[in-house]
């Protein structure tokens, strides 16, 4: 049986006045599989992201779900099943999580799906401590509860894909852990996730496959357990004196 192809970019290129950002990107995310992009800070990862969305202009072809977009505009993209937790998280902090919640199933309700109560029941089993705390405004969450509250409102619109920027950015190790098995559940309930990713061992720990993105191009792929054996992974991202630890630390 073939496994069918979520997501497949071919020659993405993103370009900021004459800089090129990204240049020539082409990477694929089959049904059900976690694949992670890693790289330093810089290196053009989050503006990868933002321009598969439809939020920056781009070259070059975004295939979802078998359509192909030249320039995809994100409003389509999130009603044909595509959604980003920016690294941000971009929560509304005068509003309490519930109706965060329910803003993340607008979409849905705008076409007429009226499943979101059920929806949030399945959020809330994922994170019990966001339901212990509904009511509570966004705006008073630890940054781990916040990353919670921005995946569950991604959630909520029942994503075919889920992209991730830079999920444990800031957090305790503790939390990190967490995340990480959240996404690894996910997987499991049937959601095709991309993973960018600063924390390079954690990534490619729960990844199928993975991209290595530097200076804005592609540079190196594999199965995610063949590059955690890499030696040239090792030395740039996985060993302790790695060239790269300081920027991902950051």
């Amino acid at each position: 049986m073939i496994d069918k192809i979520v997501l497949d970019i071919k020659n993405l290129s993103v370009s900021y006045g004459d800089v090129e950002a990204v240049s020539n990107i082409s990477l694929q995310v089959k049904e059900g599989q976690i694949v992670t992009v890693i790289g330093p800070n810089g290196a053009g990862k989050t503006t990868m992201l933002s321009a598969v969305m439809g939020l920056l202009s781009s070259k070059g072809v975004v295939n979802f779900e078998g359509v192909a977009y030249l320039s995809p505009d994100v409003e389509e993209m999130v009603a044909q099943g595509m959604n980003l937790v920016p690294e941000k998280r971009e929560l509304f902090s005068e509003m309490s999580i519930e109706d965060n919640l329910i803003l993340g199933a607008f979409q849905r309700h705008r076409m007429g799906r009226r499943d979101s109560a059920k929806t949030m029941d399945e959020v809330f089993a994922l994170f019990p401590r966001l339901k212990e705390r509904r009511n509570q405004m966004a705006g008073t969450l630890s940054g781990g509860e916040r990353q919670m509250l921005a995946v569950g409102r991604a959630l909520m619109a029942k994503p075919k894909l889920l992209m991730l920027d830079e999920p444990s950015l800031g957090l305790a190790p503790l939390i990190v852990r967490e995340i990480f098995r959240i996404i690894v559940e996910l997987k499991r309930r049937g959601v095709s996730i991309l993973l960018v990713e600063q924390n390079a061992r954690a990534a490619l720990q729960v990844a199928d496959y993975a991209y290595v993105l530097e200076t804005g191009e592609l540079k190196i792929e594999g199965p995610a357990s063949e590059l955690a054996d890499d030696p040239r992974i090792i030395a740039a991202y996985l060993g302790l004196g790695g060239k790269h630890q300081d920027k991902l630390a950051g």
